[in-house]
């Protein structure tokens, strides 16, 4: 078997894993449960989807992912990043819709690993990427001020504007009890790890708002008061039901989905093999986060990916194979099933402080403002793929981000190309080469010869005048050629020779040479391998 498409536990189990790391494993396994256990039943409620389907997720999805992905301390589950797309799913199609679009986005992501797409994501330029994510935690902390302020208000309406709209007019509705709980939740969440680490911030937070909240019987809204009880068991997997109008009009959200899910699990990857030293097999992980969203959609689940600060807390707790996110999975699936009426009463305000924090972590903030300091094309693109997020949809903002990255890219190129006239008459040649007889013209070339700089070589036409009969292009610092750079060298040495002139192309790389090569106007004499050479058949 292909050693890139082999899971991670596939080649350390058979390698052996010792007991000493086995223990280490199951205990970091443990807490990453407990941990991602509020961050579950949060990211589901924000998602617009009931508690229970967040638990699914990261049961079902999370087991499947580590068990069968490239990574060797990936945990996978719901991510906060999901969350924009999700309820704007929900909005739109309902659950069944939400079900139809992770199964067809699992899909998506096994046929990008096994086409081999998991190293071209690393194309994504980081401010692109950095503006979305900072969108999506925009996005994340708006959805989250009406519990945690304990507004009486109806159903948030879908923009971002229009929902700090909304809160502004129900400001006098702000339930103080709801807010405390906030304020305590967001405090040991920030807090605590600075003092202990033996009690997971979110999970402190979750144990004493929800015990606040039940022993003194404050008035705050809890997840039962508005979902119902959570179910204490999983649900029985169903074959979701598609038809090509379907299809069609889920197309986009799947796409979505599967882009975002496979850039948030590479990154996480990519910081855990730092932590840890090691290198994750970016298509097996694509695979298997794929096939973690297909059955996380068959248990009606929510999207699954990669979750960088549940696979820190593993790398922390000694964590380092797949079999610590196999044990998280199981530890959720045991508090499901016997304490998921106690979840019922966690009062909705304590999640919203701990999805205020996941927020803020999100939002990369220092990185941003970084960003903006730097090169003003770099700047644009984070400010219009940011404001792209918020105001519109993520997908677009994608799209717009990729294509003005690309052609700032291209202009950055572009300037970077250098044209002009070199070794004139007379004077002895750089370097001490030759010297350069009278009638002959030499001009030097830098940088990469493509479409964006096709119109400087309009410039050396303009440079040659009838007294130079011979024309020498000096092609030693052009790393790489295309199409349209070889058409206008074609078309110089058409025109060139025309009007009686001769031409050389001196000094060109080997790569360069072969695309040359391949060109129908292309002669073996037209290439000398240096001016001296060129100056020695004349």
């Amino acid at each position: 078997m292909n050693q890139d498409l082999t899971p991670k536990l596939f080649t350390l189990w058979k390698a052996g894993i010792p007991r000493t790391q086995l223990r280490k494993d199951i205990s970091s396994g443990v807490i990453v449960g407990i941990v991602a256990l509020p961050l579950a039943i949060a990211f589901a409620i924000a998602s617009g989807v009931p508690p229970d389907k967040g638990l699914v997720t990261a049961i079902v999805a999370g087991f499947f992912i580590s068990a069968f992905g490239g990574s060797r301390v990936q945990i996978g589950g719901p991510t906060g990043a999901f969350i924009v797309i999700v309820y704007g799913i929900v909005e739109k199609h309902g659950v069944q819709g939400l079900v139809i679009a992770t199964f067809m986005a699992g899909a998506m992501l096994v046929a990008m690993g096994l086409l081999r797409a998991g190293r071209l994501l690393k194309y994504f330029p980081h401010t692109l990427i950095l503006g979305f994510t900072a969108g999506i935690a925009l996005i994340i902390l708006t959805t989250q001020i009406k519990d945690l302020l304990g507004l009486r208000m109806g159903a948030l309406p879908s923009g971002a504007v229009e929902q700090w709209m909304a809160y502004a007019g129900h400001l006098g509705t702000v339930n103080p009890w709801a807010f405390g709980l906030a304020l305590v939740s967001i405090a040991l969440v920030v807090l605590l790890p600075r003092i202990t680490r033996l009690v997971p911030g979110p999970l402190a937070a979750i144990l004493l708002c929800t015990a606040l909240a039940w022993g003194l019987d404050l008035p705050v809204e809890t997840i039962a008061g508005r979902f119902g009880a959570i179910p204490q068991t999983l649900p029985t997997p169903r074959w979701p039901t598609l038809d090509l109008a379907t299809l069609r009009e889920l197309l986009q959200p799947a796409v979505a989905i599967a882009l975002l899910g496979a850039i948030e699990s590479l990154l996480s990857a990519v910081v855990a093999d730092g932590m840890i030293g090691g290198r994750h097999r970016s298509d097996m992980e694509l695979i298997a986060q794929g096939g973690g969203n297909m059955l996380s959609a068959l248990f009606g689940g929510m999207p699954a990916t990669g979750a960088i600060a549940r696979t820190a807390t593993n790398v922390k707790n000694g964590g380092r194979t797949p079999i610590a996110g196999m044990v998280h999975a199981i530890t959720l699936l045991v508090i499901m099933l016997a304490a998921a009426p106690l979840a019922g009463r966690i009062p909705l305000a304590c999640l919203a402080g701990i999805l205020v924090v996941v927020a803020y972590n999100m939002s990369e903030w220092r990185g941003f403002v970084s960003a903006l300091k730097g090169h003003r094309y770099d700047a644009a693109v984070l400010l219009v793929t940011f404001g792209i997020t918020v105001l519109f949809d993520l997908v677009l903002a994608i799209e717009v981000g990729m294509v003005l990255a690309a052609f700032l890219f291209m202009k950055r190129m572009s300037d970077i190309t250098d044209l002009k006239p070199a070794l004139t008459e007379g004077p002895e040649a750089e370097e001490g080469e030759v010297k350069v007889p009278a009638g002959v013209r030499v001009f030097d070339v830098s940088g990469p010869l493509f479409f964006g700089a096709a119109q400087k070589f309009q410039d050396v036409l303009a440079e040659i005048n009838d007294r130079q009969r011979v024309i020498i292009i000096r092609l030693r610092h052009v790393p790489m050629i295309d199409a349209t750079g070889m058409h206008r060298i074609g078309h110089i040495v058409h025109r060139m020779e025309k009007q009686g002139k001769r031409v050389f192309l001196a000094d060109v790389q080997p790569a360069v040479a072969e695309e040359i090569r391949q060109e129908p106007w292309f002669r073996e004499e037209l290439i000398a391998a240096n001016v001296p050479e060129a100056l020695g058949r004349l």
